[in-house]
């Protein structure tokens, strides 16, 4: 049954990441939002199945348990793990395709994090064209940073989802009866929006405890009736533990909008798209907050060489 379960985060690594990280937690929470919701966007873009960009996702929390957020690009730490989980799965994607859908996703043009009410943003291709010598250095990138992401998670990349153990449940669960389909609808969108948690519910509660969770909100949402003994126990879910995670599933969508809003606070004046770690300092500046040392500092001059490699190369292709 190890196939079943999954490697969960200890008590003592929530603390010491909430408490004692390179960032104030308001700020955690914003950049692990936004990371999360562009590993998703890239997901759709690249068309690969929901299963292996949920996967995705938890390996992206699990990295940023033990890794300092600060110490790569968001864009980039996303696209490496989508790089790598799509490699071992039956879907893999080319370096080439995960450059032109990340150029597109970090560029002013996405409507990845724009108002649903606004009108959207003007489409201007030449803002998303990666040349040639930008894409040599994003490739660079991508390799050695899926090389990192694999020391630093000591080679273990499974990851057991919640969602084929939910449509399990809903079929022995045959009092829902007629309403199932609806019901199972509502209960993979309630596992998939898991995946935005700040209580980052799948690193701390096995596959079965969240589609228990998923599934008790589900047939809640649509009234369903349910049975009056304490079902949950036949799957091996305590009362406590469901009730935490309906909770923190049901409270995700308003803790959602609220990030939305400090995301555009963050991008005031500096236009649209994804978020940096520059924006993040420079917001961390303007509240006279510093934020670590060592690999929590962004390395300034690590980023000046990569430009200056980019501007060499244009200048040697005759760019």
């Amino acid at each position: 049954m190890s196939h079943m379960a999954n490697p969960l985060a200890t008590p003592d690594q929530l603390f010491q990441r909430r408490s004692f990280g390179s960032l104030p937690i308001e700020f955690q929470d914003t950049v692990f939002f936004a990371t999360q919701c562009l590993t998703q966007a890239a997901g759709l873009l690249l068309q690969l199945p929901q299963s292996v960009t949920a996967q995705a996702n938890v390996l992206l929390a699990r990295y940023w348990l033990v890794e300092s957020m600060m110490s790569h690009e968001f864009g980039d730490v996303s696209a490496a793990i989508v790089y790598l989980t799509a490699k071992l799965s039956p879907h893999p994607r080319s370096p080439r395709d995960l450059a032109n859908v990340y150029a597109y996703l970090l560029s002013p043009s996405t409507s990845l994090f724009h108002p649903p009410t606004a009108p959207p943003p003007p489409n201007n291709p030449s803002i998303y064209y990666l040349s040639e010598p930008a894409y040599q250095t994003f490739h660079t990138r991508l390799l050695a940073l899926e090389a990192h992401i694999l020391y630093t998670l000591s080679f273990n990349t499974h990851v057991a989802l919640p969602h084929p153990l939910a449509i399990t449940y809903l079929q022995a669960l045959e009092f829902l009866g007629t309403q199932k389909e609806k019901i199972g609808k509502r209960a993979v969108a309630y596992l998939n929006t898991a995946l935005l948690s700040p209580q980052m519910l799948y690193l701390t509660s096995q596959p079965n405890a969240l589609a228990v969770a998923a599934v008790y909100n589900a047939a809640r949402d649509v009234g369903a009736k349910m049975p009056e003994c304490e079902w949950w126990e036949v799957f091996d879910v305590d009362r406590e533990e469901l009730g935490f995670l309906v909770v923190g599933m049901r409270s995700v969508e308003g803790w959602g909008a609220k990030i939305r809003g400090d995301l555009k606070g963050m991008m005031m004046g500096v236009g649209r798209g994804m978020v940096t770690r520059g924006h993040v300092e420079g917001e961390l500046g303007r509240r006279g907050v510093k934020v670590g040392n060592g690999a929590d500092v962004v390395d300034a001059e690590e980023e000046v060489a990569r430009r200056m490699d980019e501007k060499m190369a244009e200048m040697e292709a005759g760019v």
